[in-house]
């Protein structure tokens, strides 16, 4: 079963590595507003390509809004690697090796490869959904989206523009009540 993370909440110790041979931890993360973190499919996953290039596309602009990103999947460096340089990502930080522990403390949905996809790459035996947390310098939870389905995700257009209201009105996280 799945247990979502909770706004206003402290989120799960992440430390994972990067391509590039560096270590991330959110706990070392001090951005000035938020460290969102982007857990997406994996190298296999044409829809994570479009999806990714467009958040490197704009990660400056986050990046001007106090906005840290990672975007992080359960492939193996060598895969991850591949997803930096032949997607073309040189402005987001790309992690890799998220374990089964971390994707069971995030609340992230799990499926099991079923082969090829349409860009010919073989899915990895199992790996986790896409998911989007925006994570507070305090390492409270503000703002999550957790999918099932590798479609129908949050536009990081909407997304900055959200922000801008969120930062102009100190708007609280919101979804706190169960």
């Amino acid at each position: 079963m799945v247990t979502p993370l909770m706004p206003r909440q402290p989120v799960p110790a992440l430390d994972v590595n990067t391509v590039g041979g560096d270590s991330w931890s959110l706990e070392d993360q001090h951005p000035q507003n938020f460290t969102m973190v982007v857990f997406y499919r994996g190298y296999h996953c044409p829809i994570c390509r479009n999806y990714l290039t467009e958040l490197n596309r704009l990660a400056e602009d986050f990046a001007a809004k106090g906005v840290s990103v990672l975007a992080l999947s359960s492939d193996t460096e060598e895969r991850a690697t591949a997803v930096k340089n032949e997607w073309e990502l040189p402005n987001i930080t790309i992690g890799y090796g998220l374990t089964a522990q971390q994707v069971k403390d995030w609340g992230l949905y799990t499926s099991a490869g079923k082969g090829k996809t349409s860009i010919g790459v073989e899915e990895p035996t199992v790996f986790s959904e896409p998911a989007i947390y925006l994570v507070r310098p305090d390492g409270t939870l503000y703002w999550g989206n957790v999918s099932t389905m590798p479609f129908a995700r949050p536009h990081f257009k909407e997304m900055l523009g959200a922000l801008d209201f969120v930062l102009k009105n100190d708007y609280p996280a919101r979804g706190e009540l169960i």
